[in-house]
């Protein structure tokens, strides 16, 4: 084999003064030559690198594949970077290696091939870039632990602002329970008031009345008049039954304020019911009032609560007869409407003012025709509170000086 052939004279003294590392390698990858900086760059001594084959300046691992890549370069020789798109390392004297970066030409000599190797040691730039890498990775590292601060810091923001919110909560439902109980004792002091207010007026009169006529009862018995001594009897029970209803109102409002009042639901045979009612009220009616129950004959019985649906009743018929002239007429009808039965009972009474009726139902409150008869104000309040408990509705329609019609609706 003929040796490595050389550039001519007139091009030998541009090529050793070049700045980067050039080596001419012919098609058997032989160095053919090497200037003074690529000698340098590898730790030869001058003409050293000659005839030395290109892979010897590779590490091991990479030897083999660059005979692949000679092979393809001389079939098809034309200007090009080295290894673009990845790091290439050569490999110096003494073993170390180093990151360079390499442009291939080529050039023609008596016919053959010469492939040039423009080569630049690029360590410095490497250990730039590498500080630059570490620096970007660094900041990502300090940008995900910051990010990751924030999100525990948003995190224990929203669990403070959670706790505040349920502190404001606790704190309004807190005020708002000092608040009812507030009005609660307001509302029971203005309860024990009134109290007091009607009692000592609405007992006095029903008390005088039994103290003056168990008096004339002893008087007339020995003088042997019993008519008389029968009409006070009759006076004495009468204002004892009024007594009773004051006290029954009381005590129901007492419970029904205290929540005292539960709903057991019973079997309840309409005719037996109204009959006990009836025999009831019979003795609190006026001279000639008669009760007259009109129900329809397909109601037999009723789940509901005796006790609550007594106290209603009582209380609508006992009104009807007290708001009503003697020998008057007291109508209690009762029929069922898709799955509601409904209690009408209506009287020929006084009536009621349309000024009245928006307040009807407010605790204390009476008609201001009402006049002298006797009542506490307290009566269709609690009835509408019982009515609630048995998840019904209660209307009414009235003409003043004509009388009243009050109805109850309980789901059956």
């Amino acid at each position: 084999m003929s040796a490595p052939m050389v550039p001519n004279e007139a091009y030998r003294e541009i090529f050793q003064s070049m700045s980067e590392g050039i080596i001419m390698v012919d098609e058997s990858g032989k160095i053919a030559i090497a200037n003074p900086v690529a000698e340098q760059l590898f730790g030869y001594e001058q003409n050293e690198l000659n005839g030395k084959l290109m892979e010897e300046l590779l590490p091991e691992r990479f030897r083999k594949g660059h005979v692949n890549f000679r092979g393809a370069f001389n079939a098809d020789p034309r200007p090009r970077r080295m290894g673009f798109g990845r790091d290439l390392v050569a490999l110096r004297k003494d073993g170390m290696e180093f990151p360079v970066e390499i442009s291939l030409s080529y050039t023609r000599m008596g016919g053959r091939l010469l492939v040039m190797a423009f080569i630049s040691d690029i360590s410095q730039r490497k250990k730039t870039e590498d500080a630059l890498k570490r620096s970007e990775e660094q900041l990502i590292v300090y940008a995900a632990e910051l990010e990751k601060k924030v999100e525990l810091r948003t995190e224990a923001l929203n669990v403070s602002i959670n706790r505040l919110e349920e502190e404001v909560i606790e704190r309004k439902k807190a005020e708002e329970e000092a608040k009812k109980s507030l009005e609660r004792e307001r509302e029971l002091n203005e309860l024990k008031s009134k109290f007091v207010s009607i009692a000592s007026h609405e007992f006095r009169t029903p008390l005088s009345t039994i103290l003056s006529s168990a008096a004339l009862v002893q008087q007339y018995k020995n003088k042997g008049d019993l008519d008389k001594v029968d009409k006070h009897v009759q006076r004495i029970k009468t204002s004892v039954n009024h007594l009773t209803m004051i006290l029954n109102d009381f005590l129901s409002l007492g419970k029904l304020e205290e929540g005292k009042v539960e709903v057991n639901v019973e079997n309840i045979l309409v005719k037996d019911f109204f009959e006990e009612i009836l025999e009831e009220v019979n003795s609190m009616l006026k001279d000639g009032q008669k009760i007259i129950i009109k129900c329809s004959s397909d109601i037999d019985r009723i789940g509901s609560d005796p006790r609550i649906l007594r106290n209603i009743m009582f209380n609508l018929i006992s009104n009807a007869s007290k708001y009503s002239e003697p020998r008057t007429n007291i109508h209690l009808i009762c029929e069922t409407i898709n799955s509601t039965i409904n209690f009408t009972i209506k009287d020929e009474g006084i009536g009621i003012s349309l000024e009245d009726q928006r307040h009807l139902f407010e605790r204390f409150f009476r008609a201001s025709n009402s006049g002298n008869i006797q009542g506490t104000g307290l009566g269709l309040n609690i009835v509408k509170r019982y009515v609630d408990l048995l998840k019904g509705k209660i209307s009414f329609s009235s003409e003043f000086g004509k009388g009243s019609e009050f109805t109850v609706s309980i789901p059956l």
